[in-house]
Order: C-alpha cells, then sequence, then structure tokens
C-alpha cells in the first residue's frame, strides 16, 4: 500500500495545538488521580481491618504486565458535586478488561475507599455498560464486591427501578455461557445481596464478608427481630448452612488467589496477539499533539492523523477525488485490517454514498471499522438537499447501524449534528468509542445555535409588528451560547458515559488494538448457553 507523505510544518499554530493539548491531557490525569487519592484516605483504615484497599485488590487480581483497558475512568463527573474542582469522577467503581490468569476478563472493583461504596452517580450505567461489554465480547465477568449500597439519604426512585438491569444482566451472562465471579471482601447488602446470589462463582472473606437482604437495623424495623451481621448473612453461615459460598478464605489477597486459580481452571487462555513482524507507524505518534486544532472551526488533513495510527504509515485511499470531504482508507492497525473512515469536512451526498459502499464492501470481506470523528455533520443548503443529502445521509446511516464487523469510534475533535450518528456515535452502540480530551460534541456549534435562536425570536417578534429588543436578543444568544459550551467537552460528555473514556492522543493506536482483538477473540469463542443460568444450592 502506498505510504503517506506527511505535510507536517511544526510552526507557532502547532506549537499552540500541542501546548492545548497537553493541559487538557494534564486535566485529564489530575481528574484520574483524584479519584485514586479520594479512595487512597481510607488507607489507614482497611490496614487496621486487614484489607486491602479497592484498586491494590485490582492489581494483585490482573497479571502483571499484561495490557489493561480501563473504562469510563471519568464517568460520574460534576455529577456527585456541581463543583469541577470538588468532583470525584469515577461513580465509585473501577471497571477494566484486562488478564486474569491469562484469560481476559472484564474486571469491576467496587471503590469502597470512597463514601464506603456507596451507589454514585452513573454507577447504574457504569455497571450495565460494563454487563454490556462482557455480554457482547463474551469475556468472563470477575466483581470485588465491598459496597454499602444504595444511599437512602439520596434515594432515586429512577435508580431503584433501573437497578434490576444490574441483575437482569448477571442472569443473561450466566445464562449465556460467560462465567460470572463474584468475590465478597465485605458488605453486599439488599438488593446487592443478588450480586452473590446471581454469580456462579462465590468466594467470601471470612469475618468481612456479608450478604443479606435485609441488614440488623433493616430486619428490627421491619419485623421486630434482632440478629447480628454474622448471623443473618456472615461468609461462615453462607459457606456451611446457606452454601451461598462455594469458597471461603482468610483475607483479600487469599480471595484473590482463589479468583485466579478459578479463572484458570475454567477459562481458557486469550493471548495477546503477537505483534512479530509488524511495522509501527512511520512518523511518531507524539505529533498528534500538535496535529488537531485547538480551535475546531480550522480544518486539518485527517491523513496526517491516520498516518500516526496506523502499520508503517500505509494509507490505500476509497475514491479520494469522490466525496473528498469524507475521507475512506485501507490500512491496518498492528496487523489487524481496518477500514477507517474520518473527516476533512461536513458530509456531503457524495461522501455518504462513499461512506455507504465503503462499510458494506468491509462487512462483506470482515474488515474492523474505525471511525474518526472530526465532522460538522452532514451538509446543509438548497444544493445538498436538491441532491438528495437526507436519502443518501440515511443510507449511510443503515449501513453503520447494520455493519456486522466490529467497530470502534474515537471522537478526535467536533461531532455536530447528524454528524455524529452518521459516523457511529454512541447512539448506534460501536463495540468501543473513546474520546480525545479535546472532543466536542452537540447537536451543532454554539454559535450556530444561539444564531438560529436569535434569527427565531427576530422573525416572530417582526411578525408581531413589534421591533426586537436588541438586548433581550443578545441576552438570549450569550444564555445559549453559555448552554451549549458548558455540555460539548468531551469531560462533560464522558461524565455523563457518553463514551467509553478519554484517552491520550498517542495510547490511540494501543487502544484500538486492544479493542479490535477483544471483538475478535470474542468472534472466535464458542461458549455453551444454558436455558438457564441458576444451578445453584
Amino acid at each position: 500500500m502506498p505510504v503517506f507523505a506527511p505535510r507536517l510544518t511544526q510552526d507557532a499554530a502547532f506549537a499552540e495545538n500541542r501546548d492545548y493539548m497537553l493541559a487538557q491531557i494534564a486535566k485529564m490525569r489530575a481528574l484520574e488521580q483524584r479519584t485514586r487519592d479520594a479512595s487512597a484516605k481510607a488507607g489507614p483504615r482497611f490496614a487496621k481491618r486487614g484489607q486491602l484497599l479497592p484498586r491494590e485488590r485490582l492489581a494483585l487480581l490482573l497479571d502483571a504486565n499484561a495490557p489493561v483497558l480501563e473504562l469510563s475512568a471519568l464517568s460520574g463527573y460534576m455529577l456527585d458535586k456541581p463543583d469541577p474542582a470538588t468532583s470525584i469522577p469515577g461513580s465509585g467503581i473501577a471497571v477494566c478488561i484486562g488478564y486474569v490468569s491469562g484469560v481476559r476478563c472484564l474486571v469491576i472493583a467496587d471503590d469502597s475507599g470512597i463514601d464506603a461504596g456507596a451507589l454514585q452517580p452513573m454507577g447504574l450505567e457504569k455497571f450495565q455498560r460494563a454487563q454490556n461489554i462482557a455480554l457482547d465480547q463474551k469475556l468472563p465477568f470477575i466483581h470485588l464486591v465491598e459496597s454499602a449500597g444504595a444511599n437512602l439519604l439520596g434515594y432515586r426512585v429512577e435508580d431503584f427501578v433501573r437497578g434490576g438491569g444490574n441483575f437482569c444482566g448477571l442472569a443473561r451472562l450466566s445464562a449465556a455461557g460467560n462465567p460470572v465471579i463474584a468475590l465478597v471482601h465485605g458488605s453486599s447488602t439488599a438488593g446487592g445481596a443478588y450480586m452473590t446470589g446471581l454469580s456462579d462463582y462465590v468466594v467470601m472473606v471470612r469475618d468481612r464478608a456479608k450478604a443479606f437482604l435485609a441488614g440488623p437495623p433493616l430486619l428490627k424495623a421491619a419485623t421486630g427481630e434482632i440478629a447480628t451481621d454474622e448471623e443473618l448473612g456472615g461468609a461462615q453461615m453462607h459457606g456451611t448452612v446457606s452454601g451461598l459460598a462455594g469458597y471461603l478464605t482468610e483475607n483479600d489477597a487469599d480471595g484473590i488467589r482463589i479468583v485466579r486459580d478459578l479463572v484458570r481452571s475454567i477459562g481458557a487462555t486469550d493471548a495477546w496477539p503477537s505483534r512479530e513482524g509488524v511495522k509501527p507507524p512511520r512518523f511518531p505518534a507524539e505529533d498528534l499533539l500538535g496535529l488537531m486544532p485547538k480551535d475546531g472551526r480550522k480544518p486539518v488533513d485527517m491523513r496526517e492523523i491516520v498516518s500516526r495510527i496506523v502499520d508503517d504509515s500505509e494509507l490505500l485511499e476509497f475514491k479520494a477525488d469522490y466525496g473528498p470531504g469524507t475521507v475512506c482508507l485501507h490500512a491496518s492497525i498492528c496487523g489487524e485490517p481496518v477500514g477507517i473512515l474520518t473527516n476533512n469536512g461536513p458530509i456531503d451526498p457524495a461522501g455518504a454514498n462513499k461512506a455507504t459502499h465503503f462499510i458494506q464492501a468491509c462487512c462483506q470481506s470482515d474488515v474492523a471499522l474505525v471511525y474518526l470523528q472530526n465532522t460538522t455533520g452532514y451538509l446543509v443548503g438548497k444544493e445538498p438537499e436538491r441532491a438528495g443529502m437526507i436519502k443518501h445521509g440515511s443510507k449511510m446511516i443503515q449501513a453503520v447501524a447494520n455493519a456486522s464487523v466490529p467497530q470502534v469510534t474515537i471522537m478526535c475533535g467536533a461531532s455536530y449534528g447528524a454528524g455524529n450518528y452518521g459516523m457511529c456515535g454512541r447512539g448506534f452502540d460501536p463495540d468501543f468509542l473513546f474520546s480525545w480530551p479535546n472532543a466536542r460534541t452537540a447537536v451543532m456549534g454554539a454559535e450556530q445555535a444561539a444564531n438560529t435562536m436569535v434569527n427565531v425570536m427576530a422573525d416572530a417578534a417582526k411578525a408581531k409588528g413589534n421591533g426586537a429588543d436588541a438586548s433581550m436578543l443578545e441576552g438570549l444568544r450569550k444564555k445559549v451560547v453559555e448552554n451549549f459550551e458548558r455540555q460539548m467537552p468531551a469531560f462533560y460528555t464522558s461524565g455523563r458515559m457518553l463514551d467509553d473514556g478519554v484517552i491520550d492522543p498517542r495510547d490511540t493506536r494501543n487502544a484500538i488494538a486492544f479493542a479490535l482483538s477483544i471483538c475478535r477473540a470474542g468472534q472466535k469463542k464458542q461458549l455453551r448457553p444454558t436455558s438457564f443460568g441458576v444451578a445453584r444450592p
């Protein structure tokens, strides 16, 4: 395939873009560290109890020196607290895909170092997204359990109702043939008790683990009965009387050893694909920091981006001179053939037609699709409408929605209007979707939205025979701009689970490669589904 010839100039604009991107990456890392620091404050308390901190448990469970993909690290940002300076992202759980005893697994660790692991904003959405990934990609599901459950002082009926999805997801995972393993380090009460009841394998730590539908305070309030934690649902009771616990362990580390042994005994190893013979990009990933303009309205040749992600910087462009604003490329990433769709301008009728043809061709050849979003949307105006923009744009959306190959989306810059849909945004359920820290998502640009509303209000006033109040219109403009600008940044959208996490642009190649290897391994894996998943004492 042809090698891309870069036209990069490391000028003042490049330096400005780089500084801006580095500042956004620093913000992302600081937020991630804020979560870790908040959890680590519980260290002395955990040590006194002879317990490991949640992330220590996670580190001990995962194979050393093996790749790990953390998901949705910024979920819940500015939803627990509106102040960005004090908000603690992560939704009270850590989710990752990593190797356990050589088997790739989806792992959830309740972050009981923060508010005792109580339910946080977006916690349900994060948990259920993890379940869906495990189900789609046929991954064993491991849950390190220690949670105070729902915060009754902040009770919301919608959390109660939607929380049932957690249990439904566990039942479906088990029935599909995905092993579900729960290691109970501490409390798993009320609805959380079903986390253990719906697991295929339950490991409980003596003297620490508890699982009951009603704890002593609720039991006393509901029935007047008085009982201790251990009598109601201690590990010893569940291991010897109820039969819920399949394995009793003396401490956190020993419990993790048992889980690793379990995975080794029930799962086939899932080796990281060899990169032997794979040629890296010819141009440094470091360039990605300065290539994407700080001002999203400025153009960028996305081939420059792609050439720093794909093997040997080799690109074979599909219909280069037809609908050139939409770029379709054949390439490989870490040895995996991919079809890449990206944007060098708005999507016009010709570009939509080209993309549709390209997607169908990739599906025909079982070539995975990678979308690098940087789009202002579908082209509007009299000419594109007459050329069939709606019709051809719909064809593209049909192709994206029904593609039969793995799909991974990276939000590299702008993602506006229906372009978000046509380029496989969150609503189209790509297998994985990640954002760069500079990415911005909206139905349209802030100024465009503001001008639209000002024009509507001015026209309405004119129709009534009144002159539009200039100060009122200016106030409206500022209000619309502020509302849009507040919701557009990647940190805002990631906090609301509209991606699977924000990544450093320099990690894009590895993130795509790992995501695609998960998808391909899932396609090859043959599970043994059962009609039900409840064959337990």
